[in-house]
């Protein structure tokens, strides 16, 4: 645990390739997504909360609060971002803030703690993940400063890239290695976009199983 980060998921997606709905709420093995992405950011985080908007009581069996945008308009995961920073900055003390797509069961365990030690060299710059030669900006760790100027970009630019937003503001990119699952090498962001990818999931899952 980094006791000077706070952790957000991301949730707030329309899931229009899975037919719509809550991706995050959907079956993979015996638990849900968002079970799966809590139970690998909590331990790594000082205060976990989740992004979605709309009625947050079908969020209820996470045990997060749940954090609505700050910005009408679902646009997008920059305001998930910007709402989880504004969020940590009032009800934290933490100095950072670490984002996590809610539709990604498998990142790594030290995503935290090589993001964090990748700032130290870089002070003030935003810390990504990156895997097999691909940056993911959903998955990065965000100083809390940086709020104002995000919301500047987001409504009075009305600019809602996250690669944009991270590119004007610096970054440093941190690679992580792929899973060996058997024969196959795969990456540790992969996401659930379709049902397709929920039954790759699903024999993703058994197969790390011990």
């Amino acid at each position: 645990m980094d006791r000077n980060v706070a952790g957000i998921i991301l949730a707030g997606g329309q899931s229009r390739r899975m037919g719509g709905g809550d991706k995050p709420l959907l079956s993979l093995g015996k638990a849900r997504l968002i079970d799966h992405v809590a139970a690998r950011l909590k331990p790594q985080v000082a205060t976990l909360g989740l992004n979605a908007n709309g009625d947050p009581a079908r969020f209820a069996g996470t045990g997060l609060p749940v954090i609505e945008d700050t910005v009408p308009g679902h646009a997008g995961p920059l305001a998930g971002i910007l709402a989880g920073l504004e969020w940590a900055a009032k009800q934290t003390t933490c100095r950072w803030l670490m984002s996590a797509a809610g539709d990604t069961p498998f990142f790594p365990d030290t995503l935290v703690e090589r993001l964090a030690a990748a700032t130290r060299e870089r002070p003030g710059a935003i810390a990504v993940a990156s895997s097999g030669g691909r940056w993911h900006p959903t998955f990065a760790l965000w100083p809390l400063g940086l709020r104002d100027t995000l919301r500047h970009f987001l409504v009075d630019e009305d600019n809602r890239r996250v690669s944009a937003f991270m590119e004007r503001q610096g970054y440093v990119e941190v690679e992580f290695p792929m899973i060996e699952a058997g024969s196959q090498k795969i990456d540790p962001f992969f996401n659930v976009n379709t049902p397709d990818d929920l039954a790759a999931a699903e024999r993703l899952l058994q197969s790390l199983r011990p």
